[in-house]
């Protein structure tokens, strides 16, 4: 509880059954100063036990045996839903050299023109102008537009940035805005 408070980490996985106090009671402490997600892991799967779990503070309940696989991708949902929960809200357009792009309302515009953009093409656009100057892999674009895991989306994601690139680029074969850092995934940049 002590490393807790002192590091606030981003998730926690907890057992049930620790030596001095159980994990219940840890879950409750660490909710007087945390609202990080906490994942219980544990043999005891009784119905009983894992309402206890979630009534202690818990945020999930997984039982012994599971897949570790399992487990990654639970702790990252609990990631997710926190990343969303603390986003703050955007209400000011984002503004890129001649690319304004306006979060609430759904449209970009490029020197005031609309650039006519897919909801999935907009949410990528909008991601790279949220973490511009930033290289953004295309598994990381893929989890946060289409909120799924990104098992082959390599193709998925190249096809509209391409389309990105077709709609919004002066020359598509040259972007301006949207480049590929070679290896790496895209980056959105101010143009000179």
């Amino acid at each position: 509880m002590e490393a807790c408070r002192r590091i606030a980490p981003d998730v926690i996985i907890l057992d049930v059954m620790l030596p001095d106090i159980d994990g219940y009671e840890v879950c409750r402490r660490i909710r007087q100063f945390s609202h990080c997600p906490i994942l219980f892991l544990s043999s005891k799967n009784d119905e009983v036990d894992k309402i206890l779990g979630l009534a202690a503070g818990g945020d999930d309940y997984v039982t012994k045996p599971f897949s570790p696989k399992e487990v990654a991708y639970r702790v990252k949902a609990q990631l997710r839903r926190l990343e969303y929960t603390q986003k703050p809200p955007q209400n000011n357009p984002i503004k890129i050299g001649a690319l304004t792009i306006d979060p609430d309302g759904g449209r970009a515009t490029k020197d005031g023109k609309d650039v006519e953009l897919t909801a999935r093409e907009f949410g990528i656009l909008l991601h790279l102008a949220e973490n511009a100057g930033r290289v953004i892999s295309k598994e990381r674009l893929y989890e946060a537009v289409w909120s799924e895991d990104s098992l082959g989306c390599d193709n998925t994601v190249m096809v509209h940035i391409r389309h990105i690139r077709e709609k919004l680029e002066d020359d598509p074969a040259a972007p301006a805005y949207v480049v590929t850092v070679k290896g790496l995934g895209y980056k959105m940049v101010n143009p000179l």
